[in-house]
């Protein structure tokens, strides 16, 4: 079962490393994510969305390290101001997903304690990561093109075989004579 580029084994393999080498970097990210947060809430008079947003920003340039130079480190390289600049549109549009839902759950329904905190922010942040890894590999880090194997080298060409006469052999003389 071949696909254009490669087996769906292969693709899935590469999809199963993909995936774990951005959960590496979005787990660090939630550790800064939460540590800055919990940081600023308990040291700053900040509302909690406030704080939230300043959280996800430094979580933001802490990913995007970890994206460019481990998770995605063989994708294309050109053009790294159209990359930051996806980067930032597509984590803003995160940024917005994940403090939402923060922000729903301490304005819509008052659930505004550290522990509502902490459990809405790490909702928000799950949900923004699924929009995150789509958006991220389908636009800013594409992927390389396949490369093609080298050519193989042509084969020589076939020896050829002597040609053979269209006109009869002259019939051996007897050695006695």
């Amino acid at each position: 079962m071949s696909t254009q580029g490669g087996s769906v084994l292969e693709r899935l393999r590469d999809l199963v490393r993909e995936v774990a080498k951005f959960g590496a970097v979005g787990g660090l990210g939630v550790l800064v994510n939460l540590g800055v947060f919990n940081l600023i809430r308990h040291t700053t008079d900040l509302q909690v969305v406030r704080a939230s947003v300043i959280a996800t920003v430094v979580a933001i340039a802490t990913n995007y390290l970890g994206f460019r130079y481990f998770a995605y480190r063989d994708r294309a390289k050109s053009g790294r101001t159209r990359e930051m600049a996806l980067f930032a549109g597509f984590s803003a549009i995160g940024l917005v997903i994940e403090n939402g839902v923060l922000y729903t759950a301490t304005y819509g329904f008052g659930w505004d304690g550290p522990l509502a905190s902490n459990v809405f922010k790490f909702i928000g942040i799950g949900t923004a990561t699924v929009f995150r890894f789509w958006s991220y590999r389908t636009w800013v880090f594409k992927a390389l093109p396949p490369v093609a194997p080298p050519a193989a080298e042509p084969a020589p060409a076939p020896l050829r075989r002597p040609e053979r006469r269209s006109e009869p052999r002259p019939e051996p003389e007897p050695a006695n004579k």
